[in-house]
Formats: C-alpha cells, structure tokens, sequence
C-alpha cells in the first residue's frame, strides 16, 4: 500500500529538468556567481529541490488538493 501517482510520464521528466536548472541557478546564486541576492537564490534553490523530488517521486500534493492527475496523459 502506497500513495497513487498522480504525475505523469512527460511531467515528471519536465519537472525534473525545470528542477534542476532552476536548483542550480539557485544555488549559483547563493555562490554569488548570480547577483539575484540570498533570498532569491535560496528560494530558486528551494524551489528546484521541490519540482525535481515530485519529479522522481511522481506525487505532487499540490495537484492532489487541486484533483488534478497527469498520471494518465
């Protein structure tokens, strides 16, 4: 027993990619190699862990409160 997918092949590979650009702009940012500032680049950084972990995972809760399901597409 586990919980159901509710992402989608295609989303999951989008969300992993768009993850990992925008977790590494972050963390350039954070390096000072990006002059966006340290909140700015922790919360890219923040961001880019979140969409590229639902990514691996295939959950998303968001999209569960909001009753959407990719899993199918």
């Amino acid at each position: 027993m586990g919980i159901k997918s509710n992402i989608g092949v295609k989303d999951s590979r989008t969300r992993i990619v768009v993850g990992l650009v925008v977790g590494l702009i972050g963390l350039a940012t954070l390096g000072g190699l990006i002059g966006f500032g340290t909140m700015i680049g922790a919360a890219l950084s923040i961001a880019g862990l979140i969409l590229a972990g639902t990514g691996f995972v295939r959950v998303c809760l968001l999209y569960r409160l909001l009753g959407i399901d990719t899993s199918r597409l």
